[in-house]
């Protein structure tokens, strides 16, 4: 199949779906109207996803084609800065304060089709979307995010409808996460960490960290049992990080339990089982006064099976170009490729100035040399005022910003998260100026989860 050869136009859509139409804007927030109808079944470059990739990539590609010439297909009505939630669940920032509309970061001149993706058909360059609407397109770049599965953990979701249990990965549970910690009295507080690829695989101990501190605060600390209870073997994946988290743990009084992976929760009785990984079939039940639940990931159910994906889900591309491996005028950004990288809005940031060098490339006939290296960055919150910057690549070696030793619990790095990315990610990442820290580290770059 040729990536730029002339593709036939789909048949008309065949029932209405909302678009965003360019140009027509409104309020102070620059909110875009939404068409009844798709304005057309053809874009040159289409985009499936509207969380941080996609939009980054959408800016990018209308700069590139032009307005009207690019469409962004999103159900989600809000669009949120999920690394945020890591401070509201610990108390320290609103909810609200990680939301905007979707309507106000798709960038004027993209249009939004307000549907689902049902199908991808990349031998004839189109997807299907809800209630058979057909759309085709010249290039097609998949960002579609990861798949959260509470489902997969028996007794989830529903005792989510308990007190003392939350989550920090669902707008739905973040402030459950809150008020566990606000109403925690005596007993054990258990932090999870599922045995599946995970975004962001430091936010499941960030927020003991957090819980630790607010305890010591308000006097009691004495009277908690903190462990952190991961299916992983190592508290991370990095050495020299994993070190320093250590000697936090040790200093705090923190349990780590490794190989336990959360099967059941119990939430009636406050019980929590884990299945011990290094023994199948033996389980382990513990009281909980608090529970916060880091649940199972998985690629988006369209990508199962997708002739654009690998035999495990994930859109199968190049791990230096993002170009998909086998149709060239198809690429991944994101949570949803198999890039062996840490699932993070980091790594978004540095794939999305490689992905634009790709498809500039690519759009000329021309073989894309810009290279990704794996980078990515998890800011360990571990306070309300400390963070441990980490950030590494493909090789799980440090790549880091600053000549300073990193892996010290700096409160410098803790306000560069919490205040200044939040500003950057909705007004530069967003806007597809943020290209990543290649070949040298930005300083806006850091903090982004």
């Amino acid at each position: 199949m040729s990536a730029v050869g002339a593709v036939s136009s789909c048949s008309s859509l065949r029932s209405c779906v909302w678009l965003l139409k360019p140009g027509m804007q409104m309020s102070s927030f620059g909110l875009h109207t939404a068409a009844r109808c798709a304005a057309k079944d053809y874009y040159e470059v289409l985009v499936l996803g509207g969380g941080a990739g996609g939009i980054a990539m959408s800016a990018r590609m209308k700069r590139k084609v032009g307005a009207g010439n690019v469409a962004v297909v999103e159900p989600s009505k809000t669009h949120y800065y999920q690394p945020l939630w890591t401070l509201v669940g610990g108390g320290a920032k609103q909810l609200a304060a990680s939301a905007r509309p979707m309507e106000s970061v798709i960038p004027a001149g993209v249009e939004w089709i307000k549907s689902q993706v049902i199908a991808l058909d990349p031998d004839k360059n189109c997807v299907w979307l809800e209630n058979d609407i057909k759309v085709s397109y010249k290039y097609l770049i998949i960002a579609l995010g990861i798949s959260l599965h509470y489902e997969k953990i028996k007794g989830l979701p529903e005792g989510f409808n308990h007190p003392k249990i939350g989550s920090n990965y669902s707008a739905q549970t973040v402030e459950k996460t809150w008020r566990a910690l606000q109403d925690f009295k005596e007993g054990n507080a258990i932090f999870t960490f599922p045995n599946t690829p995970v975004k962001c695989a430091g936010a499941p101990q960030k927020i003991m960290y957090l819980s630790d501190a607010y305890l010591r605060k308000t006097g009691r600390r004495p009277k908690a049992n903190i462990m952190f209870n991961t299916s992983l073997g190592v508290i991370f994946g990095v050495k020299k990080y994993a070190d320093a988290l250590l000697e936090v743990v040790k200093d705090r009084n923190l349990a780590v339990n490794y190989k336990r992976n959360l099967i059941e929760v119990r939430a009636d009785k406050q019980e929590a089982v884990f299945e011990n990984l290094d023994k199948p079939g033996e389980t382990e039940v513990y009281q909980y006064e608090m529970l916060h639940v880091t649940p199972p990931m998985g690629p988006p159910a369209v990508l199962i099976n997708s002739p654009v994906s690998d035999e495990n889900g994930w859109v199968d591309v190049d791990k230096e170009t993002l170009q998909h491996k086998k149709y060239p005028n198809v690429f991944g950004i994101g949570d949803c490729t198999n890039l062996p990288t840490s699932k993070t809005a980091a790594a978004v940031a540095a794939q999305s100035g490689v992905l634009d060098k790709t498809i500039s490339l690519v759009m000329k006939n021309e073989l894309p040399v810009k290279k990704y290296d794996g980078y990515t960055s998890c800011p360990l919150v571990t306070g309300y005022n400390k963070v441990i910057l980490a950030e590494f690549d493909y090789n799980a070696q440090p790549l880091e910003t600053f000549p300073i030793d990193q892996s010290k619990e700096r409160t410098t790095m803790y306000h560069m998260k919490a205040d200044m990315m939040p500003l950057l990610y909705w007004n530069v990442l967003l806007k597809g100026y943020w290209g990543g820290p290649a070949p040298v580290r930005k300083l806006m770059h850091l903090g982004l989860k």
